[in-house]
């Protein structure tokens, strides 16, 4: 019986994804032999139509990978649709406010329910039926809500932030987050790194799944991982196919006497 991805982070455990960008189907049959449990597809950044999105969400699926897409903005109409096209989980980017959350929370845990009538169960102005909240349940019984922490503001208002019923778990946005606070891309500046420590640990503290999509080297990772984060998302196919093509042409053109290092370090900032 294979465990889903929300099963595996209430018991405690790591789930490990990459972000996909190719949208070619072959690419799936590589990516299933990876170790991985989801693939991050991310439409905030990489242009992909719906019709994209559903083949690439149902494509993984069959192959027993978890979706995950990020959507363009924190619009539940845009998670409905993420939800529709086959994702298991809702990332939501740059997150700041609680309204925010409660927004995704209603697209990914009360869904198809809209309107006035959701609003108001949002904000506790009305209660669910038994008969209503026992078939919601169940309609989104694997959902995923995830939020982007990527500014200092959302970590100034981390506790108020985390403690929305429903959110399962925040990624942090290295990359924004550290030009938001001033030290672009410094990753082992000791700041960063005292911030990205407090937001691993308050969430965890909360019950809540925490993880942060590093393109570098997998060290990263593992240094966080020892801290208390358990959603491993590495990478992306882009970064790493550059990265091992670069690797392996230095080793010929040395190899042959025609050597200088090609790689210039890029990476892309997702």
């Amino acid at each position: 019986m294979t465990i889903s991805l929300k099963q595996k982070l209430r018991n405690n455990q790591i789930i490990y994804g990459t972000c996909i960008l190719s949208t070619s189907p072959i690419w799936s049959k590589v990516v299933k032999g990876s170790g991985l449990d989801f693939v991050f597809l991310d439409t905030e950044h990489i242009p992909m139509d719906r019709t994209e999105l559903t083949f690439l969400c149902q494509v993984y699926s069959a192959h027993g990978l978890s979706p995950i897409v990020r959507i363009p903005s924190p619009d539940p109409y845009a998670a409905c649709m993420a939800k529709d096209a086959g994702a298991v989980g809702v990332l939501a980017p740059y997150i700041e406010s609680v309204s925010q959350i409660q927004q995704m929370v209603g697209a990914t845990k009360y869904r198809p329910l809209k309107g006035d009538r959701l609003q108001n169960i949002l904000t506790g102005k009305e209660a669910l039926s038994v008969e209503m909240k026992t078939y919601l349940e169940q309609f989104n019984l694997d959902s995923l809500c995830l939020i982007n922490i990527e500014s200092t503001v959302a970590v100034e208002r981390l506790d108020e932030l985390l403690s929305i019923p429903g959110l399962d778990g925040i990624v942090i946005g290295p990359h924004d987050l550290s030009i938001n606070m001033g030290l672009p891309e410094q990753y082992d500046d000791p700041d960063f790194e005292r911030t990205v420590k407090q937001i691993i640990n308050k969430a965890r503290s909360k019950g809540i799944a925490a993880g942060i999509h590093f393109p570098a080297h997998p060290n990263y990772q593992i240094k966080w991982i020892k801290e208390g984060a358990n959603i491993v998302l590495h990478s992306s196919d882009l970064q790493l196919f550059s990265k091992k093509l670069s690797e392996d042409m230095n080793t010929i053109k040395n190899a042959v006497g025609d050597g200088h290092d090609i790689s210039d370090g890029n990476t892309l900032a997702i």
